[in-house]
């Protein structure tokens, strides 16, 4: 079978358990996904890096797709995490890339008072795969040379 677009286990937790995203309805756009690990979102101060939530996945597509990273609609509300990034984006050759293997992390602030505690296997967000079009006089030549935020050339 020809592999289109799909998830994997990234390199080093091949054996932690990671559930593979699922979406849960038949008309539902996005792949739930999971912590990889428990961890802690400090509430916010000025100043503070997001936390990166671990997944353990990582993405493979075709050419002209991307996987877009959307926060859980209930995030804000009820566990007062926002995506520091508003939306993540997943391009084609961040997969298998030689700093993390292309390892997809979820970037978080907490707007709340007290800190949230994520568990292993909570939801954290969702995976969504999408067509994209470049223009008539693209011209595009760079290769990716690392991981996460590495395209700032």
């Amino acid at each position: 079978m020809e592999k289109l677009r799909g998830f994997e286990v990234a390199k080093g937790f091949e054996d932690k358990q990671i559930n593979m995203p699922q979406r849960k309805t038949k008309y539902s756009a996005g792949y739930d996904i999971e912590a990889a690990e428990d961890c802690i979102i400090p509430s916010f101060k000025k100043g503070d890096k997001p936390t990166l939530v671990k997944t353990g996945l990582k993405a493979y597509m075709q050419d002209d797709e991307y996987l877009m990273l959307a926060n859980r609609s209930s995030n804000p509300g009820k566990k007062g995490l926002i995506l520091a990034n508003s939306v993540g984006i997943i391009d084609k050759d961040y997969y298998g890339n030689m700093d993390n293997d292309g390892h997809i992390m979820f970037a978080f602030y907490n707007i709340k008072n007290e800190d949230v505690e994520i568990k292993k296997g909570d939801c954290i967000g969702q995976g969504i795969f999408h067509k994209f079009y470049t223009v008539d006089q693209d011209s595009a030549q760079g290769e990716r040379k690392g991981g996460f935020g590495s395209t700032n050339m």
